[in-house]
């Protein structure tokens, strides 16, 4: 007890020295600390980023430092100077903020891995050849997992939508990808735990059972993503994962870290589309005109597009893509849910140039971050009414994509963010986006799909993931599904 008064007796004066020192320095963008030494404004970052954020920005415009828990974080919400924060590799660094979080978060350390040696792999494997493999592999899981009963019979079935679509998406992304059918609840079961509590870990914000819980759940999924617990036949050795496996064993990662880094990749690649598309859909069905004009262009598309039993050739896959509409209703989903952060390191003293003409000095060793959802995604200076969700607002009239959007009279090369940009941009955007599609025009083709109550609408997003890619409702929509009585085959 003496040791904590003692240790309290010195920090706590370091700490209110330190908070009362830094000032705003000549050229430095506005600074606000707080009202508490060191916490600064870490408890408003940490409830709703986003509401912080906006009220940041209203008070000291478009780049301001903010004290969060003793780090001088500067926020950029100009999107016409987002390239001096993108494309900067020499001041800036994004290794060393993402190396601290998948330790926090996935207990995984990978110091010997060159950044651009693990994207390269990435690259390889979702493009090209190796991405026609994978779409048409997640086209067949998809089919079979809704559609699996040959004899016809259609019973109306609830369940929330949500639910619905992370269910069936993370079952087809984890056979196409892990190639594994061991196991593939229990792994679905622990990682909806995990995912959960994910964001909360990544704050060091969870309470006590929810830190056991949370612990508990990763542990568990070590333990089911461990090479032992796999198939090991010749059709799993040529999978994603296992290539993925080699690649860690030539880059001299042990076995105990490889499971940790599949856990990290599992995540990566499935906690995103289930959610997309339950945004989409849900969307959809609660704008009847939206529906209508998606439908309209659904009867347009060819059933053998995404049909499972043909090896998609590239003049099919371009016809299936070839959906305007769709197109603009995710753009638009993905405008309203897309909620990550981007973060650098300042490594360098570095002079931020703005887009009009204005220069700000950042400091070494504080944090500059962009924030797309703010801005551009939710700027009304650039989307009218962005509140709303308006399935045409990518579209031109003559059905082409709309890409000319405008801010204090100059044209936006970033208009909406949701992949990130330059160095951050997802590698799998491409298998994400046809996966969503191709799981969207099953939905809307084979089956019947309703909510329960039409006067129900989508469900307000979860506060706490916002920075954490796509946004996670609070709550579900319920829905009723049946399999058409006619479908084509």
């Amino acid at each position: 007890m003496l040791w904590v008064l003692f240790l309290l007796l010195i920090c706590v004066p370091i700490l209110i020295l330190l908070y009362y020192t830094r000032t705003r320095q000549e050229n430095e963008p506005p600074l606000d600390k707080g009202i508490i030494p060191w916490l600064g404004h870490a408890l408003a970052f940490q409830k709703d980023v986003a509401k912080f954020l906006s009220r940041m920005k209203e008070k000291h415009g478009d780049v301001f430092t903010a004290c969060v828990a003793g780090h001088y974080v500067t926020v950029l919400l100009d999107p016409h100077s987002f390239d001096g924060v993108l494309h900067d590799n020499i001041r800036l660094d994004f290794s060393r903020t993402r190396q601290q979080l998948i330790k926090r978060v996935f207990g995984l350390q990978l110091p010997g891995i060159e950044p651009a040696a693990e994207r390269m792999f990435m690259e390889t494997h979702f493009r090209g050849v190796c991405l026609s493999e994978m779409n048409h592999s997640i086209s067949s899981h998809l089919h079979e997992l809704l559609l699996p009963d040959p004899s016809g019979q259609s019973e109306w079935r609830r369940e929330g939508l949500f639910s619905l679509c992370y269910r069936l998406l993370f079952r087809a992304g984890y056979l196409t990808l892990f190639d594994s059918t061991q196991d593939v609840t229990a792994v679905y079961k622990e990682f909806r735990k995990f995912d959960h509590l994910l964001s909360k870990l990544a704050r060091c914000s969870l309470k006590g059972g929810e830190s056991r819980a949370a612990h508990s759940s990763r542990k568990r999924l070590w333990e089911l993503l461990s090479p032992n617990n796999q198939h090991s036949g010749e059709a799993e050795w040529r999978s994603w994962q296992r290539s993925y496996q080699r690649f860690l064993q030539k880059e001299g990662v042990d076995a105990e870290m490889q499971k940790r880094a599949l856990l990290l990749q599992l995540w990566t690649t499935q906690c995103n589309a289930g959610p997309a598309a339950f945004w989409l859909l849900g969307f959809l069905l609660t704008h009847p005109e939206a529906m209508k004009a998606v439908q309209s262009e659904m009867r347009g598309l060819s059933l053998e597009d995404s049909s499972p039993q043909h090896t998609p050739s590239t003049a099919r896959v371009k016809k299936a893509h070839v959906t305007p509409v769709l197109d603009s209703v995710l753009k638009e989903t993905l405008r309203l849910t897309a909620a990550a952060m981007i973060s650098r390191d300042v490594v360098q003293d570095k002079v931020l140039r703005m887009a009009n003409g204005e220069e700000y000095r950042l400091r070494r060793g504080d944090k500059v971050c962009l924030f797309p959802f703010l801005s551009p995604q939710m700027d009304p200076q650039i989307h009218q009414e962005p509140q709303l969700f308006k399935y045409d607002r990518f579209l031109n009239e003559d059905l082409t994509a709309k890409d000319d959007f405008y801010k204090d009279g100059r044209r936006l090369k970033y208009f909406t963010m949701p992949w990130g940009a330059g160095s951050n941009m997802c590698v799998g955007k491409d298998f994400a986006v046809t996966t969503i599609k191709k799981f969207v025009l099953l939905m809307l083709t084979r089956l019947d799909l309703e909510v329960c109550d039409p006067q129900a609408r989508v469900p307000p997003v979860d506060q706490s993931r916002y920075g954490f890619g796509m946004l996670q409702p609070e709550g579900d929509l319920q829905v009723r599904y049946r399999l058409k009585r006619t479908t084509s085959s």
